[in-house]
């Protein structure tokens, strides 16, 4: 009577009972006949580039990947000649690619390594299954578009931004929304001079773009021109080398303007004598007495070209001791473009000169339109009108005739920096730095002293105006916070004030010193790994920060120390698959 059980039988070549199976062979017997990796290749070069760690894929194609990651395990992948089947070959003898993994190698070892798990049917429709190790190595080979950066005369588009003024604020915030707005993605090279900078262009295309992109952001006129390289006759192609002048309106925030009457009279009758607010692609004005408020077009400046009265140059900008505040609500005036809101901001202000503190007791009293912001021994930068020597006749005559105020509030003055011989407080945040070659007029101890008084301006700028700081991005500062958390914030809040920098504008900072913490998520490869607790004695050459990004890459492959990576199995014995196995050889394989 049959029980039901299969009985084995023995191995046509060496004896051995084995289950039965279409070939009446051994699995022993079957993986020493019949080796299925046979024809793949088990080392492979790869070339990457070593400037911008670009990988080959073919013919004017590199990939930027990350080590460890999808894109690289398919490129390498592609690169074995063997696993992507020949057109032609028959379903039966098709390789199935099963499961591909990486293997931890030393990262200054110029190598990789792939476990790969196949499946092929061999003779009498026996499915086998093998693992084995690809080792890829990896040689430096220059792409072609770091080729032609470190080429003479690469480039093909030379865009020329400049500005014809005495300070660089004005390239400084550009270069912040510049960094934002990764505007500069393309570029070649990037060079700075004393009156503007340079952008090259590898492509024309991109240069264009960077155009447009200035046109959006700060009123320009553009001059372009090209010069021709070479000319083949044979196909009718010239080569050419483009250049476009792109010249920045030479207004720059707090300038004191004084505005043509026909542009007055189109801004709601606004005072001729205004502050610029914020230089954009439409430029905003303002009344600094009654805080109306207008905007003046690129098209409207260029057509009516004017240069500010008086420019916000440091040795122009009065500091002020603000002795008391008194808020003022003018009555509504319709023939003007004032709110509520702004009305309620003016407020009349005692002022006196900080020079004159201690040497005599002059005050002045002055309406502005951000008396909201102020309160008692705040500073304040102010023109003296009074003493400013007007070259403009037509406003000269004008401002005679005029009950103008004597002394103009310009902007008040936070505790991000001191005075010109004052130690500068610490600031709680930070910007961002495009990697630019510095031009020989900007070296030199009298233009570094200069430039430095150029970024503090700015970032003064950036203390005082929350919509300025709207268009860049401030990060977080460690020191600066912890230094003034130590220390204390001495200073008396105010309400009222909406301009002062707050700690939710701030983003955090890359820090790559600083070490993953237990339970920690980190992405190595492109995969999101939960970092395990570490142990000190995993330290490897002493280095134990080391030991812990290559201890958790090697952990993927169940491998639980370093020095066991090198005991992984390059090939393993090829296994016989049951019925299931067919089934999957019958499936459709995409190579990807």
């Amino acid at each position: 009577m049959s029980t039901g059980q299969i009985l084995n039988i023995l191995c046509c070549l060496c004896g051995t009972p084995t289950p039965p199976n279409a070939s009446a062979t051994c699995t022993s017997c079957l993986s020493s006949q019949s080796d299925i990796t046979r024809g793949i290749n088990t080392e492979v070069t790869l070339h990457q580039c070593r400037s911008c760690q670009r990988w080959f894929k073919e013919e004017n194609k590199w990939l930027g990947c990350d080590l460890e990651s999808r894109e690289l395990m398919g490129l390498c992948l592609e690169k074995t000649s063997g696993l992507k089947p020949k057109r032609g070959t028959k379903e039966e003898h098709k390789i199935k690619l099963t499961d591909a993994s990486w293997v931890w190698t030393e990262p200054h070892s110029m190598r990789l390594k792939v476990k790969v798990t196949i499946q092929k049917e061999v003779d009498g429709g026996v499915i086998l299954q093998q693992s084995f190790i690809v080792e890829y190595i990896v040689r430096n080979q220059q792409c072609p578009g770091c080729q032609a950066n470190f080429t003479q005369g690469a480039w093909k588009h030379l865009v020329q931004v400049r500005q014809r003024v005495g300070h660089k604020r004005t390239f400084l915030y550009l270069e912040q929304i510049i960094l934002k707005k990764q505007a500069s993605k393309g570029a070649l090279s990037i060079e700075v001079f004393k009156d503007g900078m340079d952008f090259y262009f590898g492509e024309r295309g991109k240069g264009e773009r960077f155009i447009d992109f200035l046109e959006n952001e700060v009123p320009v006129k553009v001059k372009k021109s090209k010069k021709l390289i070479g000319t083949d006759v044979k196909s009718n192609i010239s080569n050419y080398k483009f250049t476009s002048l792109v010249e920045i309106a030479p207004l720059c925030k707090d300038d004191l303007l004084f505005l043509p009457k026909s542009l007055a009279r189109a801004q709601s009758s606004i005072s001729r004598l205004t502050l610029l607010k914020n230089v954009g692609e439409v430029m905003s004005i303002v009344d600094p007495v009654t805080g109306q408020t207008g905007t003046v077009s690129g098209g409207d400046f260029w057509n009516e070209t004017f240069r500010p009265l008086v420019t916000a140059a440091r040795s122009r900008l009065c500091r002020y001791i603000v002795l008391d505040q008194t808020p003022v609500l003018e009555e509504k005036n319709t023939a003007k473009r004032q709110t509520s809101k702004q009305r309620r901001r003016v407020a009349e202000l005692t002022l006196m000169k900080e020079s004159d503190m201690g040497v005599n007791d002059d005050q002045v009293v002055v309406k502005t339109h951000i008396g909201y912001l102020c309160k008692s021994g705040d500073v304040v930068l102010c023109y003296n009108v009074a003493d400013t020597n007007i070259v403009d006749d037509e406003a000269h005559e004008i401002l005679q005739k005029s009950n103008l105020q004597d002394v103009v509030v310009v902007r008040k003055l936070y505790g991000g920096g001191g005075g010109e011989g004052e130690k500068k407080k610490l600031r709680t945040w930070r910007l961002q730095r495009l990697d630019m070659e510095i031009a020989d007029d900007l070296k030199g101890k009298k233009a570094e002293d200069k430039m430095d008084e150029d970024e503090e301006d700015f970032l003064r700028e950036l203390e005082s105006d929350r919509e300025m700081r709207d268009r860049v991005n401030l990060y977080k500062y460690a020191e600066g916070l912890k230094r003034k958390e130590e220390e204390g914030d001495d200073e008396e809040e105010n309400e009222q004030d909406d301009q002062k920098v707050q700690l939710e504008e701030l983003l955090d900072g890359l820090d790559l010193d600083a070490a993953p913490d237990e339970g920690d998520q980190m992405q190595i490869g492109g995969v999101d790994v939960t970092l395990p607790e570490f142990d000190e004695s995993l330290a490897y050459g002493g280095q134990v920060g080391f030991a812990w990004e290559e201890g958790s890459r090697a952990q993927k492959d169940g491998i639980g120390f370093i020095d066991r990576a090198e005991k992984v199995e390059n090939k393993t014995q090829a296994v016989q698959i049951e019925q299931f196995g067919k089934e999957f050889m019958k499936g459709s394989f995409k190579f990807t």
